[in-house]
Order: structure tokens, then sequence, then C-alpha cells
């Protein structure tokens, strides 16, 4: 059985002490769920700080990004050591803003991805299609395309350690979900496509829905056989609101 795993991206959000408030204030919210993977992927800038706050608990780390190189000359990025050495689990890759805003590729991200793995941290890559692509019925090509390309790097045998998010571009802070229906019909696709490139590993990776996931949502997106997660964008950024996004099996019992 695939463990649910809920992550928060907070994007370019908070300073240190916003940070460390939020970690304060979020831990003994989340102290009695069980069974449920939290992960939090801040900004670089307060990783450290994060990362020391989390000690002792049972959520992880994450990055929002890493360069594919192990150093160099490339000045202002942050390689797959880095991350390590401050304790990071995952790091996120592919995600529609890097991609859209950034001009970052397929055989780029894969090649993130594979540096990931190659260095102890597991990779959350995210695909989906646009409100253009959608319209015009191009969301499956679109998704199959990503898939394949981004995790042209992955070995067979690390296939069951990544995370994929699925995330429609027009759902990602727009208050637009998709039904539970629609992203679950995509998820099924997402899964199919996994165990044709990977085999039985296809069935254990963990498949996260992104775009407007809330409190009031995620009980109804989590209920769908091939929805193991979410990863969450602005209801992530205060701490009550994500304890209980991440409580949604509580969420669920009294609706």
């Amino acid at each position: 059985m695939r463990r649910p795993i809920l992550t928060a991206n907070w994007k370019m959000h908070k300073t240190v002490a916003e940070a460390e408030g939020f970690v304060d204030a979020f831990l003994p919210r989340i102290a009695t769920v069980r069974d449920v993977e939290i992960v939090l992927a801040v900004p670089f800038t307060v990783l450290d700080r994060v990362g020391q706050r989390l000690k002792g608990s049972a959520v992880q780390l994450a990055a929002q990004n890493v360069h594919p190189e192990a150093g160099g000359a490339f000045t202002a990025e942050i390689a797959v050591g880095m991350l390590a050495d401050l304790g990071c689990r995952y790091a996120i890759v592919g995600h529609s803003e890097r991609r859209s805003l950034f001009g970052e590729a397929d055989e780029f991200i894969a090649r993130k991805a594979a540096a990931l793995l190659g260095g102890g941290l597991l990779p959350i890559v995210c695909v989906g299609e646009s409100l253009g692509e959608r319209e015009a019925e191009r969301t499956f090509e679109v998704v199959r395309r990503q898939l394949e390309a981004s995790l042209a790097r992955v070995p067979k045998e690390r296939a069951a350690e990544i995370v994929i998010a699925y995330e429609p571009v027009w759902a990602i802070g727009t208050g637009r979900t998709a039904t539970p229906e629609s992203a679950q019909e995509v998820h099924a696709f997402i899964r199919e496509r996994l165990v044709e490139r990977f085999g039985g590993a296809g069935a254990q990776i963990r498949l996260q829905y992104g775009g407007s996931v809330k409190p009031e949502n995620v009980y109804a997106l989590m209920k769908q056989p091939e929805i193991d997660g979410a990863l969450v964008g602005g209801a992530s950024l205060d701490p009550e609101s994500f304890a209980r996004l991440v409580s949604f099996e509580a969420q669920g019992e009294s609706q």
C-alpha cells in the first residue's frame, strides 16, 4: 500500500523568522497525524533553520529546485550535495513555474532527477498541461511526453523511490481545481504509463495532485484510488490550514 505524501510548496515566501514561526506552530498541530508523510519544500534561504526546527519530528525537508551538476561555475545555483548537507530528503523538479518562467526543458529536468537519486535525495517530478493544451484536448499527449522525457534517466531499480506530481497549470494559484474524477482520470493515465515504463515498480510510485488544493477539497481528492497525496501551494503557507490539510482523514470523517 502506498503511503500518502503531502508536500507544502512555499514558493518565494517567508523570511527566516516567519519560517521558524510556522514550524513552531505547525508541529504541535500534527503531533497525532499517523500514516502520512509530510514534506515542507521551502526557499533555499530558510532550509537550514527549518531543518534545525524539524529535527526529531517526522516531517521531511525538501528544496524547491536543484542544479544537475555536482559543482562548478553556475552562479546562483545549488547542488545536490549542498541540499543533502542541510538535511533535505526531497527536491521538486520540473514545476510548471520552472518550465514556463525559466524555460526548463524535459531533458534538463531528467538530469536533475538523476542527480538527486545519485546524491541520495528523492525527486518530486512535476508534470501537467496548460489551459490551452487542455482545451485543445492534448492533456494526455502533453503528460505522456513530459513523463517519458523527464524520467528518461531514472533506472528501473530506483523508480519506486520517486514521486510524481500532476499539476494542471490552469489550476495552480487560480482557485480552479480539477474535479476529483478528472484528476483521477489523469492519474490513472500516469499510472498506466509508469507501469509500462518500470513494470511492477511503476505501481509503487506515489502520485500527488497539485492545483488549488485546500482543506475543503483534499479529502475528496485523496479518496480517489490513484491519488496518493498533494503538492500544496497557497494553503500550505498557514500552519493551521496545512495542519488541517494533512489531517485529511479527520476532515473526511467530519463531513
